[in-house]
């Protein structure tokens, strides 16, 4: 049995507008048997980190080759460019901006090309919406079978535009992320993953020693498997459903206690 492509789309538009749906029909123009499955256009606008973050909880969990098409893009008609990745498992398509790059290091970035040839967009191209014109071309073009060396020039990892929120850092036994979501439960996520804490030895039963260097605070918090591990109103740490470190409180909100905020810089060693 021949599987239809699944192309999702993810974007800051919201669905009030025509936008979301401009899109889905020029991929069904070009790839009428795509399966197309909307992750979410509730992206706050213009928030790179925040569709980053979604995008990497959720492509996973997509049939190996699917195409994700991600449209967070402050810098839409600009020099910026429109690109395609594939990984080990997937291609994700969008602007070089760093939204894509969670997704697409962690699973193994194989070839980058920069989308370039007109064969493969709208006749006419907006200046304002490259989502419409270029990126859901480009994926139903895929979809179809249509080679990577055929949308543009290859690019290399490192010509591509890096946020600070896709890198961390580890030296010595010393590493450093900072804060990429909070929840509704006001859990503070951070970019750093499991392997990050395998490579200076932390392992479950720990305590970490958590640095918030925008706040001047330091705490000392157990390193456990899920939150029941310690009592109500105590911090935490734990490796949440997605990877990612997160610092929590039982029943409680670590950003309200804190005033915790996106972006803040969080620096983590062991404890002696």
């Amino acid at each position: 049995m021949v599987m239809k492509p699944v192309i999702t789309l993810l974007t800051d538009f919201g669905t009030r507008d025509p936008f979301v749906a401009e899109m889905k029909a020029v991929v069904l123009s070009i790839c009428p048997e795509a399966t197309i499955v909307d992750i979410s256009h509730d992206i706050e606008k213009f928030n790179v980190r925040q569709g980053a973050f979604v995008l990497a909880c959720a492509y996973r969990y997509f049939p190996k080759g699917t195409i994700h098409v991600v449209v967070v893009d402050p810098g839409v008609g600009t020099e910026r460019r429109p690109i395609v990745i594939k990984t080990r498992n997937y291609y994700f398509i969008g602007p070089d901006n760093g939204v894509l790059l969670l997704a697409a290091d962690e699973d193994g970035i194989e070839e980058i090309r920069e989308i370039k040839n007109p064969k493969y967009m709208l006749p006419q191209i907006s200046t304002t919406f490259h989502g419409r014109d270029i990126f859901a071309p480009a994926a139903a073009y895929i979809a179809r079978g249509v080679p990577l060396r055929d949308f543009g020039p290859e690019l290399r990892p490192s010509q591509l535009t890096r946020p600070r929120f896709s890198t961390v850092e580890v030296r010595g036994n010393v590493i450093e992320g900072e804060v990429l979501h909070i929840d509704s439960f006001g859990n503070v996520i951070t970019n750093i993953k499991a392997h990050h804490l395998d490579e200076i030895g932390i392992r479950y039963g720990m305590r970490l020693l958590v640095k918030l260097p925008d706040l001047g605070i330091e705490l000392e918090v157990p390193f456990v498997k899920s939150y029941g591990y310690v009592d109500v109103g105590k911090e935490l740490s734990l490796i949440d459903s997605h990877d990612f470190l997160e610092l929590a409180i039982n029943q409680g909100s670590f950003c309200s206690r804190y005033g915790v905020r996106v972006g803040m810089r969080v620096i983590i060693t062991k404890c002696d």
